[in-house]
């Protein structure tokens, strides 16, 4: 089991950035997918951005494509999402997940299901 700790959220202004990172716990970090997710109040949980175990395979929502970046390091079991040109709509509690453990699974594009999510982090883009 991999446990998550969300850090990075802060208050910023529209158009600017922030880096948001989940640290993993646990020797087998490395051969997780992960995501990122967010939930704005009175709206459903929104997957971002996942990434497979060696990073071959990357999923963007449409609403931040070419904004958000998602990148690993293994080596110090960390994800992290760059988030360029912020929007006050970008403003919600993120979420970092474990999905699957499978690399082979993952390699053929399967990352999912998500758990194990961690404590969040709020981000806020004031226009």
């Amino acid at each position: 089991q991999v446990q998550l700790v969300e850090s990075g959220g802060g208050l910023v202004q529209a158009g600017g950035s922030l880096r948001l990172s989940c640290a993993g716990s646990g020797r087998t970090f490395s051969s997780y997918a992960i995501g990122w997710f967010r939930q704005a109040p009175g709206k459903e949980r929104e997957k971002v951005a996942t990434i497979t175990w060696n990073g071959g395979r990357i999923y963007y929502a449409d609403s931040v494509k070419g904004r958000f970046a998602i990148s690993r390091d293994n080596a110090k079991n960390t994800v992290y999402l760059q988030m360029n040109t912020l929007k006050p709509e970008d403003t919600a509690v993120y979420y970092c997940s474990a999905g699957s453990p499978s690399t082979a699974a993952q390699n053929m594009g399967v990352m999912g299901p998500f758990g194990s999510w961690g404590q969040g982090t709020q981000v806020t883009v004031s226009s």
